[in-house]
Protein backbone atom coordinates (compact mmCIF):
# COMPACT_ATOMS: atom_id res chain seq x y z
CA UNK A 1 0.00 0.00 0.00
CA UNK A 2 1.68 3.56 -1.02
CA UNK A 3 2.24 5.76 1.67
CA UNK A 4 -0.36 9.14 1.64
CA UNK A 5 1.07 11.62 0.25
CA UNK A 6 1.16 15.18 1.49
CA UNK A 7 -0.87 17.22 -0.83
CA UNK A 8 0.70 20.62 -2.10
CA UNK A 9 -1.34 24.08 -2.53
CA UNK A 10 -2.73 24.81 -5.59
CA UNK A 11 -0.65 27.45 -7.18
CA UNK A 12 -1.85 30.70 -8.27
CA UNK A 13 -3.24 30.53 -12.01
CA UNK A 14 -0.16 32.36 -13.73
CA UNK A 15 -2.83 34.34 -15.98
CA UNK A 16 -4.46 35.61 -12.32
CA UNK A 17 -4.37 39.34 -12.31
CA UNK A 18 -4.48 39.06 -8.20
CA UNK A 19 -0.44 39.30 -6.37
CA UNK A 20 0.87 38.85 -10.38
CA UNK A 21 2.93 41.60 -12.28
CA UNK A 22 0.15 43.68 -13.39
CA UNK A 23 -0.41 44.22 -9.17
CA UNK A 24 3.22 44.91 -8.50
CA UNK A 25 3.53 47.46 -11.78
CA UNK A 26 0.24 49.02 -10.23
CA UNK A 27 1.81 49.54 -6.54
CA UNK A 28 4.63 50.95 -8.66
CA UNK A 29 2.46 53.35 -10.38
CA UNK A 30 0.25 54.00 -7.22
CA UNK A 31 3.41 55.85 -5.18
CA UNK A 32 4.62 57.86 -8.18
CA UNK A 33 1.25 59.41 -8.59
CA UNK A 34 0.85 59.69 -4.69
CA UNK A 35 4.51 61.09 -4.78
CA UNK A 36 3.47 63.90 -7.31
CA UNK A 37 -0.36 64.39 -6.40
CA UNK A 38 0.80 64.74 -2.25
CA UNK A 39 2.61 67.92 -3.08
CA UNK A 40 -0.11 70.14 -2.02
CA UNK A 41 0.52 68.86 1.81
CA UNK A 42 3.66 70.11 2.01
CA UNK A 43 3.75 73.05 -0.75
CA UNK A 44 1.35 75.36 1.33
CA UNK A 45 3.97 74.53 4.53
CA UNK A 46 6.93 76.03 2.48
CA UNK A 47 5.59 79.66 1.28
CA UNK A 48 3.86 80.30 4.50
CA UNK A 49 6.12 82.65 4.92
CA UNK A 50 6.30 84.48 1.99
CA UNK A 51 2.71 84.44 1.54
CA UNK A 52 2.34 85.79 5.26
CA UNK A 53 4.57 88.65 4.17
CA UNK A 54 3.25 89.68 0.97
CA UNK A 55 -0.45 89.99 2.13
CA UNK A 56 0.63 91.34 5.57
CA UNK A 57 -1.23 89.57 7.13
CA UNK A 58 -1.10 87.79 11.03
CA UNK A 59 0.34 84.26 11.61
CA UNK A 60 -3.48 83.25 12.53
CA UNK A 61 -4.57 84.28 8.98
CA UNK A 62 -1.48 82.97 7.17
CA UNK A 63 -2.33 79.55 9.03
CA UNK A 64 -5.79 79.58 7.41
CA UNK A 65 -4.64 77.66 3.82
CA UNK A 66 -3.32 75.20 5.73
CA UNK A 67 -6.36 74.39 7.80
CA UNK A 68 -8.51 74.55 4.58
CA UNK A 69 -6.12 72.31 3.01
CA UNK A 70 -6.63 69.33 5.30
CA UNK A 71 -10.34 69.79 5.69
CA UNK A 72 -10.24 69.11 2.14
CA UNK A 73 -8.24 66.88 2.35
CA UNK A 74 -10.45 64.93 5.16
CA UNK A 75 -13.75 65.45 2.77
CA UNK A 76 -12.10 64.28 -0.46
CA UNK A 77 -11.10 61.03 1.06
CA UNK A 78 -14.94 60.36 1.88
CA UNK A 79 -16.01 61.17 -1.36
CA UNK A 80 -13.83 60.68 -4.19
CA UNK A 81 -13.83 57.04 -2.30
CA UNK A 82 -17.30 56.61 -2.84
CA UNK A 83 -16.34 57.76 -6.35
CA UNK A 84 -14.34 54.96 -6.88
CA UNK A 85 -16.26 52.32 -5.81
CA UNK A 86 -18.85 53.49 -8.70
CA UNK A 87 -15.99 54.54 -11.24
CA UNK A 88 -13.04 53.24 -10.40
CA UNK A 89 -9.79 54.85 -10.00
CA UNK A 90 -9.08 56.61 -13.20
CA UNK A 91 -11.30 59.07 -13.75
CA UNK A 92 -10.99 60.63 -10.13
CA UNK A 93 -7.76 60.48 -10.49
CA UNK A 94 -8.16 62.30 -14.24
CA UNK A 95 -10.03 65.31 -12.69
CA UNK A 96 -7.59 65.01 -9.49
CA UNK A 97 -5.32 66.16 -12.42
CA UNK A 98 -7.01 68.97 -13.72
CA UNK A 99 -7.84 70.01 -10.34
CA UNK A 100 -4.36 70.11 -8.69
CA UNK A 101 -2.93 72.46 -11.96
CA UNK A 102 -6.17 74.76 -11.80
CA UNK A 103 -5.92 74.97 -8.27
CA UNK A 104 -1.88 76.01 -8.38
CA UNK A 105 -2.40 78.58 -11.15
CA UNK A 106 -5.63 80.15 -9.72
CA UNK A 107 -3.51 80.00 -5.89
CA UNK A 108 -0.65 81.46 -7.50
CA UNK A 109 -2.87 84.37 -8.80
CA UNK A 110 -4.55 85.04 -5.92
CA UNK A 111 -5.05 88.50 -4.75
CA UNK A 112 -5.47 88.08 -1.35
CA UNK A 113 -4.90 85.29 1.89
CA UNK A 114 -8.57 84.50 1.69
CA UNK A 115 -8.35 83.93 -2.27
CA UNK A 116 -5.21 82.34 -1.81
CA UNK A 117 -6.81 79.55 1.20
CA UNK A 118 -10.55 78.85 -1.04
CA UNK A 119 -7.91 77.37 -3.79
CA UNK A 120 -5.62 75.33 -1.54
CA UNK A 121 -8.70 73.93 0.05
CA UNK A 122 -11.54 73.50 -2.40
CA UNK A 123 -8.86 72.41 -5.32
CA UNK A 124 -5.42 71.49 -3.68
CA UNK A 125 -6.59 69.81 -0.53
CA UNK A 126 -9.58 68.06 -2.22
CA UNK A 127 -6.86 66.40 -5.06
CA UNK A 128 -4.40 65.81 -2.58
CA UNK A 129 -7.05 63.48 -0.96
CA UNK A 130 -7.29 61.33 -4.36
CA UNK A 131 -4.05 60.42 -3.83
CA UNK A 132 -3.87 58.65 -0.71
CA UNK A 133 -6.94 56.87 0.78
CA UNK A 134 -8.88 56.38 -2.44
CA UNK A 135 -5.80 55.22 -4.04
CA UNK A 136 -5.06 53.06 -1.73
CA UNK A 137 -8.21 51.54 -1.21
CA UNK A 138 -7.92 50.77 -5.17
CA UNK A 139 -4.85 49.36 -4.85
CA UNK A 140 -6.07 46.42 -2.00
CA UNK A 141 -7.91 44.77 -4.87
CA UNK A 142 -4.94 43.83 -6.39
CA UNK A 143 -2.78 42.06 -3.46
CA UNK A 144 -4.25 39.52 -1.22
CA UNK A 145 -1.16 37.35 -0.03
CA UNK A 146 1.04 40.89 -0.17
CA UNK A 147 -1.91 43.29 0.70
CA UNK A 148 -0.16 43.75 3.65
CA UNK A 149 3.12 45.36 2.22
CA UNK A 150 0.96 46.85 -1.04
CA UNK A 151 -1.16 49.05 1.02
CA UNK A 152 1.64 49.94 3.20
CA UNK A 153 3.86 50.38 0.38
CA UNK A 154 0.66 52.17 -1.44
CA UNK A 155 0.33 54.71 1.47
CA UNK A 156 4.50 55.83 1.56
CA UNK A 157 3.65 58.56 -1.27
CA UNK A 158 2.46 61.19 0.57
CA UNK A 159 5.49 61.00 3.06
CA UNK A 160 8.13 60.39 0.04
CA UNK A 161 6.03 63.83 -0.99
CA UNK A 162 7.21 65.58 2.36
CA UNK A 163 10.86 64.58 1.75
CA UNK A 164 11.19 65.71 -2.60
CA UNK A 165 8.61 68.79 -2.58
CA UNK A 166 9.94 71.31 -0.38
CA UNK A 167 13.45 71.27 -1.27
CA UNK A 168 12.20 71.88 -5.13
CA UNK A 169 9.96 74.70 -3.85
CA UNK A 170 12.36 76.45 -1.92
CA UNK A 171 14.91 76.62 -4.84
CA UNK A 172 12.41 77.64 -6.94
CA UNK A 173 10.78 80.41 -4.34
CA UNK A 174 14.38 81.64 -3.94
CA UNK A 175 14.89 81.91 -7.84
CA UNK A 176 11.37 83.32 -8.87
CA UNK A 177 9.21 83.44 -5.98
CA UNK A 178 6.30 81.72 -4.48
CA UNK A 179 4.01 82.55 -7.35
CA UNK A 180 6.46 80.78 -9.92
CA UNK A 181 6.82 77.79 -7.67
CA UNK A 182 2.92 77.27 -7.81
CA UNK A 183 2.43 77.71 -11.60
CA UNK A 184 5.36 75.07 -11.90
CA UNK A 185 4.18 72.45 -9.16
CA UNK A 186 0.61 72.63 -11.25
CA UNK A 187 2.02 72.19 -14.80
CA UNK A 188 4.43 69.27 -13.68
CA UNK A 189 1.40 67.72 -11.57
CA UNK A 190 -0.70 67.29 -14.88
CA UNK A 191 2.05 66.80 -16.96
CA UNK A 192 3.53 63.49 -14.86
CA UNK A 193 0.35 62.54 -13.46
CA UNK A 194 -1.66 62.32 -17.05
CA UNK A 195 0.49 59.77 -18.07
CA UNK A 196 0.75 57.44 -15.04
CA UNK A 197 -3.21 57.34 -14.82
CA UNK A 198 -3.20 55.84 -18.44
CA UNK A 199 -1.30 52.98 -17.21
CA UNK A 200 -4.16 52.24 -14.51
CA UNK A 201 -6.93 52.04 -17.11
CA UNK A 202 -6.55 47.94 -16.50
CA UNK A 203 -9.65 47.12 -14.14
CA UNK A 204 -10.04 43.53 -12.63
CA UNK A 205 -12.92 42.10 -14.60
CA UNK A 206 -16.07 41.50 -12.26
CA UNK A 207 -15.78 37.46 -11.97
CA UNK A 208 -12.02 38.05 -10.62
CA UNK A 209 -11.13 35.30 -8.86
CA UNK A 210 -14.81 34.18 -8.92
CA UNK A 211 -14.25 30.56 -9.12
CA UNK A 212 -11.87 30.84 -6.32
CA UNK A 213 -13.70 33.03 -4.08
CA UNK A 214 -14.52 30.29 -1.35
CA UNK A 215 -10.91 29.42 -1.49
CA UNK A 216 -9.41 32.90 -1.04
CA UNK A 217 -12.12 33.67 1.71
CA UNK A 218 -11.72 30.48 3.62
CA UNK A 219 -9.20 31.98 5.66
CA UNK A 220 -10.32 35.15 6.32
CA UNK A 221 -10.84 36.11 9.68
CA UNK A 222 -14.48 37.08 11.17
CA UNK A 223 -15.37 39.51 13.66
CA UNK A 224 -18.62 39.59 15.66
CA UNK A 225 -19.09 43.14 15.66
CA UNK A 226 -22.05 44.78 12.24
CA UNK A 227 -20.05 46.29 9.75
CA UNK A 228 -21.73 50.18 10.94
CA UNK A 229 -20.17 49.55 14.40
CA UNK A 230 -17.01 48.31 13.22
CA UNK A 231 -16.49 51.36 11.29
CA UNK A 232 -17.51 54.06 13.81
CA UNK A 233 -15.04 51.88 16.34
CA UNK A 234 -12.55 52.52 13.50
CA UNK A 235 -13.05 56.25 13.22
CA UNK A 236 -13.01 56.66 16.63
CA UNK A 237 -9.61 54.99 16.87
CA UNK A 238 -8.43 56.77 14.22
CA UNK A 239 -8.97 60.06 15.91
CA UNK A 240 -7.35 58.85 19.06
CA UNK A 241 -3.93 57.87 17.21
CA UNK A 242 -3.69 60.48 15.39
CA UNK A 243 -4.17 63.36 18.12
CA UNK A 244 -1.49 61.40 19.83
CA UNK A 245 0.49 61.66 16.25
CA UNK A 246 0.05 64.81 15.71
CA UNK A 247 1.83 66.33 18.83
CA UNK A 248 5.38 65.85 17.57
CA UNK A 249 4.43 66.15 13.79
CA UNK A 250 3.19 69.68 14.30
CA UNK A 251 4.91 71.36 17.27
CA UNK A 252 7.98 69.57 16.95
CA UNK A 253 9.89 72.95 15.34
CA UNK A 254 7.94 75.13 17.59
CA UNK A 255 9.54 72.63 20.17
CA UNK A 256 12.60 73.43 19.42
CA UNK A 257 12.49 76.72 19.02
CA UNK A 258 11.19 76.80 22.85
CA UNK A 259 13.96 74.80 24.12
CA UNK A 260 16.39 77.06 22.28
CA UNK A 261 18.00 74.47 19.52
CA UNK A 262 16.33 76.92 16.59
CA UNK A 263 13.84 76.30 13.82
CA UNK A 264 16.08 74.39 11.71
CA UNK A 265 17.13 71.57 14.05
CA UNK A 266 13.12 70.96 14.81
CA UNK A 267 12.85 71.14 10.69
CA UNK A 268 15.50 68.53 10.14
CA UNK A 269 13.42 66.24 13.19
CA UNK A 270 10.43 66.30 11.26
CA UNK A 271 12.55 65.19 8.06
CA UNK A 272 14.11 62.01 9.95
CA UNK A 273 10.70 61.58 11.61
CA UNK A 274 8.59 60.87 7.62
CA UNK A 275 11.49 58.86 6.83
CA UNK A 276 11.55 57.13 9.67
CA UNK A 277 7.77 56.60 8.84
CA UNK A 278 8.58 55.54 5.38
CA UNK A 279 10.61 52.35 6.74
CA UNK A 280 7.89 52.22 9.34
CA UNK A 281 5.33 51.74 6.65
CA UNK A 282 6.78 48.92 4.75
CA UNK A 283 8.01 46.91 7.71
CA UNK A 284 4.70 46.89 9.29
CA UNK A 285 2.76 46.11 5.82
CA UNK A 286 5.49 43.30 6.19
CA UNK A 287 4.27 42.26 9.45
CA UNK A 288 0.49 42.95 8.49
CA UNK A 289 0.66 39.95 5.64
CA UNK A 290 1.39 37.18 8.68
CA UNK A 291 -0.76 38.70 11.66
CA UNK A 292 -3.55 40.91 10.13
CA UNK A 293 -4.21 44.82 9.98
CA UNK A 294 -5.25 44.72 13.32
CA UNK A 295 -2.72 43.17 15.64
CA UNK A 296 -0.63 45.30 13.57
CA UNK A 297 -2.07 48.38 14.59
CA UNK A 298 -2.23 47.37 18.15
CA UNK A 299 1.94 46.60 17.87
CA UNK A 300 2.21 50.12 16.00
CA UNK A 301 -0.32 51.77 18.47
CA UNK A 302 1.62 50.71 21.26
CA UNK A 303 5.02 51.40 20.27
CA UNK A 304 4.01 55.01 19.48
CA UNK A 305 2.61 55.64 22.64
CA UNK A 306 6.21 54.82 24.05
CA UNK A 307 8.13 56.53 21.62
CA UNK A 308 5.95 59.46 22.73
CA UNK A 309 6.52 59.48 26.00
CA UNK A 310 10.24 59.18 25.63
CA UNK A 311 9.70 63.23 25.06
CA UNK A 312 9.23 63.72 28.43
CA UNK A 313 12.66 63.17 29.80
CA UNK A 314 15.00 63.57 27.00
CA UNK A 315 14.82 67.17 25.82
CA UNK A 316 18.68 67.41 24.97
CA UNK A 317 19.39 68.19 21.12
CA UNK A 318 20.82 64.78 20.49
CA UNK A 319 17.99 63.06 22.22
CA UNK A 320 15.44 64.83 20.63
CA UNK A 321 16.91 63.73 17.56
CA UNK A 322 17.23 60.08 18.58
CA UNK A 323 13.49 60.35 20.02
CA UNK A 324 12.06 61.97 16.50
CA UNK A 325 13.66 58.98 14.82
CA UNK A 326 12.40 56.30 16.92
CA UNK A 327 8.97 57.87 17.08
CA UNK A 328 8.91 58.14 12.73
CA UNK A 329 9.74 54.47 13.08
CA UNK A 330 7.21 53.59 15.58
CA UNK A 331 4.07 55.12 13.84
CA UNK A 332 4.54 54.45 10.13
CA UNK A 333 2.05 51.88 10.14
CA UNK A 334 -0.83 52.67 11.71
CA UNK A 335 -2.64 54.86 9.20
CA UNK A 336 -2.32 52.05 6.15
CA UNK A 337 -3.45 49.35 9.28
CA UNK A 338 -6.83 51.15 8.98
CA UNK A 339 -7.69 49.91 5.30
CA UNK A 340 -5.84 46.31 5.78
CA UNK A 341 -8.62 45.97 8.83
CA UNK A 342 -11.35 47.60 6.27
CA UNK A 343 -10.35 45.03 3.22
CA UNK A 344 -10.43 42.35 5.80
CA UNK A 345 -13.48 42.41 7.74
CA UNK A 346 -16.00 44.91 5.27
CA UNK A 347 -17.43 44.20 1.86
CA UNK A 348 -14.80 44.66 -1.00
CA UNK A 349 -17.30 47.11 -2.79
CA UNK A 350 -17.67 49.11 -0.40
CA UNK A 351 -13.54 49.78 0.00
CA UNK A 352 -13.65 53.21 -1.45
CA UNK A 353 -15.92 54.75 1.29
CA UNK A 354 -15.30 52.87 4.52
CA UNK A 355 -11.20 53.22 3.95
CA UNK A 356 -12.28 57.31 2.88
CA UNK A 357 -14.06 57.50 6.47
CA UNK A 358 -11.27 56.24 8.45
CA UNK A 359 -8.84 58.29 6.63
CA UNK A 360 -11.31 61.22 7.26
CA UNK A 361 -10.82 60.80 10.46
CA UNK A 362 -7.48 60.30 11.09
CA UNK A 363 -7.25 64.01 9.67
CA UNK A 364 -9.58 65.42 11.92
CA UNK A 365 -7.82 63.74 14.90
CA UNK A 366 -4.67 65.40 13.46
CA UNK A 367 -6.23 68.65 13.28
CA UNK A 368 -8.05 68.11 16.53
CA UNK A 369 -4.54 67.44 17.96
CA UNK A 370 -2.38 70.07 16.78
CA UNK A 371 -5.07 72.53 17.83
CA UNK A 372 -5.20 70.77 21.33
CA UNK A 373 -1.06 70.89 22.11
CA UNK A 374 -1.44 74.18 21.10
CA UNK A 375 -4.12 75.36 23.25
CA UNK A 376 -2.49 73.34 26.13
CA UNK A 377 0.80 74.71 25.70
CA UNK A 378 -1.13 78.47 26.03
CA UNK A 379 -2.92 76.89 29.29
CA UNK A 380 0.03 75.64 31.30
CA UNK A 381 3.59 77.17 29.30
CA UNK A 382 5.43 73.90 28.26
CA UNK A 383 4.46 71.16 26.05
CA UNK A 384 4.86 68.58 28.87
CA UNK A 385 1.03 68.04 29.79
CA UNK A 386 0.45 68.53 25.66
CA UNK A 387 2.82 65.21 25.46
CA UNK A 388 0.53 63.62 28.36
CA UNK A 389 -2.38 64.32 26.49
CA UNK A 390 -1.26 62.58 23.28
CA UNK A 391 -0.70 59.40 25.63
CA UNK A 392 -4.06 59.80 26.59
CA UNK A 393 -5.42 59.60 23.47
CA UNK A 394 -3.10 56.84 22.53
CA UNK A 395 -4.51 54.61 25.08
CA UNK A 396 -7.96 55.30 23.89
CA UNK A 397 -6.73 53.77 20.47
CA UNK A 398 -5.54 51.13 22.16
CA UNK A 399 -8.21 50.29 23.88
CA UNK A 400 -9.82 50.15 20.84
CA UNK A 401 -8.14 47.97 19.11
CA UNK A 402 -7.45 45.25 22.18
CA UNK A 403 -11.52 44.86 21.65
CA UNK A 404 -11.84 44.62 18.60
CA UNK A 405 -9.06 41.60 18.76
CA UNK A 406 -10.87 39.95 21.55
CA UNK A 407 -14.09 40.01 19.31
CA UNK A 408 -11.77 38.48 16.23
CA UNK A 409 -11.69 35.08 15.30
CA UNK A 410 -10.74 32.67 12.44
CA UNK A 411 -12.95 30.49 10.69
CA UNK A 412 -13.62 27.30 12.64
CA UNK A 413 -13.12 29.09 16.13
CA UNK A 414 -15.81 29.13 18.16
CA UNK A 415 -18.32 31.65 18.12
CA UNK A 416 -17.23 34.82 20.98
CA UNK A 417 -20.73 35.30 23.28
CA UNK A 418 -22.15 38.57 22.20
CA UNK A 419 -21.93 41.25 24.79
Amino acid sequence: MRPATKRRPRRQPASDPIDGVQAWLRLLVSVSIGTIGSAGLWSVVVVLPAVQAEFGTDRADASLPYTLTMVGFALGNLLVGRAVDTFGIVRPLTATAFALCIGYLFAGASSSIWEFAIWQGLLIGVGTATCFGPLVADLSHWFLRRRGFAVAAGATGNYIAGAVWPPVIQFLMASSGWRAAYVFVGIASIILMLPLILLLRKRLPDDHGSGSAAARNAARPMIDISPRMLQLMLGLAGIGCCVAMSMPQVHIVAYCADLGFGVANGAQMLSLMLAGGVVSRLVCGLIADRLGGIRTLLISSTLQMLALALYIPFDGLASLYIVSLVFGLAQGGIVPSYALIVREFLPAREAGRRVGFVIMMTVIGMALGGWLSGWIYDLTGSYHAAFINGIAWNLLNITIMVMLLMRTRMPGAPRLAMA
